[in-house]
Order: structure tokens, then sequence, then C-alpha cells
């Protein structure tokens, strides 16, 4: 019990002596605080010295700024004023001027109405007086101005007439040699340029069959076979006693080479019969519609002519069985195409429209046989249907002169047509035709009074007429030589052109005794 009672008392102690040490600790936290409180004001109190004794300073700075400043813009502002006054002073003496200058040029302004007033007047005086004057002479002589004008060309003319006529000869020649060179110098440029040689493909109407045989079977059995053949193709098939060889006739060179395909694959089979020569037409039929649009892209493709519609392709493409005067028409045209594309380099012209123009020339030939009319105005019809463009119709056109020539590129198309077709080669006549031809030539140019002879030379190309001097002058020769031309153009047809040479020869004769 007293150990309990010792615990105790020392519990109490000890929670004293807690007690105690809490409460002056706190009171040790209050004096510090104190202490801290005093020292930072007094703090407080020194740094707001220390900055009202700054924000002195600055003022005293910024008021000296200030007043430095205000001087300076003052300065600055005077300077300006006086340079405005020294501009304003400059304006109002240039103002001066300019109203001066402007008072003088009224001034003359109103001097020169005046002139010109007085120069209408006295204008109107000599246009009156010239009047009378004209008046007067008229009725001296009896004759108008045009009158007298036209009598006195007329005298002139008369009494000139062989100086005027040496004249116009000369200018004539030395013109038609210097476009005559220059011509040459162009075309010979563009054949060189073109260089490949063009052979004239004539397509073959006669078969060649292996056996004679054969030719039973293709007539069959009462004829059967051969007359379906001619039915569904359209062709007459000629068999007779040639060795070795039968015979294919039809207008349509397209018909007659369908009839060529399918009798060449008949042959080949063995089995000729109505109901077989059906089916192998038809393909032959497929076959050369295949060929006819490929020659028709390939041609245009090779010539660089491009955006043509599929169907003028493949119409231009019937033209590789087509022939005019031993010529393959394709060929032709492919041939005038380069021709007229360098000739419209050379020239300045649209490539693409002549070119286009001389590929298209002869479209109407490929079914010429089936629309009614010239081939210029089938083919005409047919690119105006499928949407071609104006002047390449305009180009193409006039190669025949059945149109106008109305742009460059259709002069150049006819130069180039009768350039392939005239050359050396391109086309074959028979012997007969040659002959007519240079008979009709000759008795046309005999038909002209005064003609005393005629030839036709280089095969046909030239006519050399000699007239008698005394019914035929200088100038009755020119016009003959063209009145020769035109009836040649209106009665007879010719590849290429014919050149008219009228020749008047003057011989006088005197014997010296």
């Amino acid at each position: 019990m007293f150990v309990t009672m010792t615990l105790k008392i020392v519990l109490l102690i000890a929670a004293a002596v807690g007690i105690v040490g809490i409460a002056l600790g706190y009171y040790l936290r209050v004096l510090i605080s104190l202490g801290k409180k005093g020292s930072m004001e007094i703090q407080i109190k020194q740094m707001m010295l220390d900055g009202e004794e700054k924000a002195k300073k600055i003022i005293s700075a910024a008021e000296t700024k200030a007043v430095e400043t205000l001087k300076e813009v003052r300065a600055e502002t005077k300077e300006k004023e006086d340079k405005l006054k020294v501009t304003e002073e400059r304006v109002i003496r240039k103002e001066d001027v300019l109203d001066k200058r402007q008072a003088d040029l009224d001034k003359e302004v109103e001097n020169i109405k005046v002139k010109i007033a007085e120069i209408k007047k006295i204008k109107e005086k000599v246009d009156l007086l010239d009047k009378e004057k004209q008046t007067e002479l008229e009725k001296l002589a009896s004759l108008t101005k045009d009158e007298a004008k036209a009598e006195l060309f007329k005298e002139v003319e008369k009494q000139n007439e062989e100086d005027i006529l040496v004249r116009m000869q000369k200018l004539e020649q030395f013109g038609e040699e210097k476009l005559e060179r220059k011509a040459k110098d162009i075309l010979t440029t563009c054949i060189q340029r073109l260089g490949n040689a063009v052979s004239a493909d004539v397509l073959s109407t006669t078969m060649t069959i292996p056996s004679e045989e054969l030719k039973g079977k293709i007539i069959g059995k009462e004829g059967r076979n051969i007359k379906a053949f001619e039915r569904i193709t359209g062709v007459e098939i000629i068999v007779d006693d040639t060795p070795g060889s039968i015979t294919i006739s039809s207008f349509d060179p397209v018909r007659r080479q369908v009839a060529r395909v399918a009798l060449e694959n008949l042959i080949l089979d063995g089995r000729i019969q109505p109901a077989k020569i059906e089916k192998i037409v038809e393909k032959a039929e497929q076959e050369i519609n295949k060929i006819i649009k490929d020659k028709g892209q390939e041609a245009a493709y090779e010539c660089g002519v491009i955006n043509l519609d599929p169907r003028i392709l493949q119409i231009l493409g019937r033209l590789h069985f087509r022939t005019s005067y031993g010529q393959n028409v394709l060929q032709h045209s492919i041939e005038m195409t380069h021709i007229a594309g360098m000739l419209a380099e050379e020239l300045g012209a649209n490539v693409s429209v002549a070119k286009a123009g001389a590929l298209l020339h002869d479209l109407g030939k490929a079914v010429d046989h089936e629309v009614q009319g010239s081939h210029v105005e089938i083919g005409r019809r047919i690119l105006q249907k499928f949407g071609a463009s104006e002047d390449i119709i305009k180009a193409m056109q006039a190669h025949h002169e059945e149109y106008p020539y109305e742009t460059i590129e259709s002069i150049i198309v006819q130069v180039a047509d009768a350039i392939s077709g005239g050359r050396p080669g391109a086309r074959r006549d028979s012997v007969e035709n040659y002959l007519k031809r240079l008979g009709d030539l000759e008795a046309i140019a005999k038909s002209f009074k005064g003609v005393e002879k005629a030839y036709a030379l280089q095969a046909g190309r030239e006519i050399r007429v000699f007239v008698t001097p005394v019914e035929v002058s200088d100038l009755d020769a020119k016009k003959m030589a063209r009145e020769i031309a035109l009836k040649i153009e209106k009665e007879l047809k010719y590849p290429g052109e014919i050149r008219v040479t009228v020749i008047r020869e003057t011989r006088v004769l005197e014997v010296a005794r």
C-alpha cells in the first residue's frame, strides 16, 4: 500500500512538472514571437523610408527628362512649321504660274478657233471657185469630168499600147520566174523530205486455182453453187476456158474482195455447197470489215490525224480496196497527207487542217457507186454528218475546183493532189485513152480562130498553140490561152494539170538589091 501511494505521488509530481513545463514553453514562445514582431515592424518602417526616398529621386529625374523632351518637341515643331511655310509659299507661286499659263492657253485656243473659222471660209470660197471653173470647162468642152477622164485614158492607152504591153510582159515574166522558182524550191523540198516510193496498187479480179477440177465444184450441179455464191456476195463469177484462173467481176471493190477471200477459203476447205458458202461468206465479210477498220485507223495514225469520228475512219478504210487510174486511193491519200503537211509547214499554214483535208479529200469515192453525186459532194456530206471541223471541209472540198478556195489549206490540198497524182509512175492509163486525150487536146486548141498549128507535148501535160500574127494580137493571145485552158477544164478529164502555151511570132522579110 505504501508502494502504491508512492507511485501515485510520483505520478502527480510528474504531471505537475509536465504542466509547468508546458506553461513555461508557451510563455517563452510568446516572448520570442513578440520579439520577432517588433523587429519586422522596424524593418518595414525602414523599407518604407527607403522607398519614399527612391520615389522622390525617380520623380525628380522624370521631371528633368520631361522638361528636356518638351524642349526638343517644341524645336521640332518649330522646324516643321518653317518648312510648311516655305512649301506653302512655293505652291502659291506655282499656282500663280499655272493660272498665268492657263490664261495664255485660253487665249491661244480662242485665236486658233478664229483662224479655223477663217480657213473654213477660205476653203468654201476655193471649193466654190473650183466648181465654177469645172462647170465652165464642162460647158466649153461639152464633156463631164468622168467622160473627159475616160477619153483621156483611152487616148493615152491607145498611144502607149506597145509600151504598156512590153511593160506588162516584163512584169509578168519577172513575177512568174520569181514565183515559179520559189514554188519549185518549196515543192522540191517537200518531195525530197517525203522520200518514199509508192507503187501503184491494182486489185486483181483474177484468181488462180490449183486445178481445173475445181471449176466444176465451184459451178456445182446445174450451177447451184455458183448461183448461190453470186446471190450471197453480189458479184459475178466468170468461169471460162482460161486455164488455172477464175474472174470475179463487180463494180463494188469491197464486194469483190469479200468474194475473193470467201472463194479462197472455200477452195482450201474443199467442201463447196450452198450452206457452206453462206457461212464462209459471212466469215469473209467480218474479216474484210476488220481489215477496213484497221486500215482506216492505221492511215490516220500514220498521218498524225487525230480526233476523227470512228465512222469516218471506217469509210476511209474502204479506200484500201479502191483504185483510180491504177493508183490505190488510200495510199494516194496517205502520200498526199505527208506532202500537204510539209507544204503547210513551209508556207506557215495550219498543218493539222491541211493534213486532215488531204487524208479525207477522196472519202466520197468509198461510196460513190452507192450514193448519187460527185465524190467531192459525197465526202462533204459524210464529214458534215459525222461532225468534222468546218476548216477540214473547206480544205478538202476545193481539190477539183468544184468549190472556191476559201483557205490557204484548200490550195495546199489541191497542190498535194496534183503532186501525188502527177508524179511519174503514180497512175496508169491505157494507150487508147492516152491517144484520145492527145487528139482531144489538139482539137480543142484548133477550134479557136487564128490558130495555125497545135501540138500536144509531154504525154499530154502541155499544149503548144501557134497563132497567125495578122489575125491575133498580143492581147488576144493572152485571152486565147486563158479561154483554151477553161475549155480543156470543162470538156476533158485528166490526171494532174495541162499547161497551155500560145506562141505568136512575127517575121519581117526584106531583100537588099
